[in-house]
């Protein structure tokens, strides 16, 4: 089965604000089994737009990662970023498909 990923490009505009939803949303990926791939970090933009932060979650399946979104858990720590960011993210399938070579 394949996996489900969460991936978010992310300008935090009120970090005081940001940092009550960072606060809160772990209850929710931990619950739906998430886990972070890529958290900040250094990132070079080589083509298109970027924003300051990227994330990539990991999750067991692309259903369990559509049910975190969907949760109230992670729904209520939604709601405490009180507006402090401007987020673009997609929840999408992994592939176990082949692979080159």
């Amino acid at each position: 089965m394949a996996k489900g990923y969460w991936v978010g490009r992310v300008d935090v505009t009120k970090p005081e604000s940001y940092k009550n939803y960072v606060a809160a949303n772990g209850a929710a990926f931990a619950k739906y089994g998430g886990r972070f791939l890529v958290r900040g970090g250094s990132f070079e933009s080589v083509i298109g737009t970027s924003r300051a932060r990227n994330v990539v979650l990991e999750f067991p399946s692309y259903a369990q990662a559509l049910a975190c979104w969907n949760s109230p858990e992670y729904q209520d720590a939604r709601a405490r970023q009180e507006g402090g960011a401007e987020i673009d993210l997609i929840v999408i399938e992994g592939y176990d498909g082949a692979q080159p070579g």
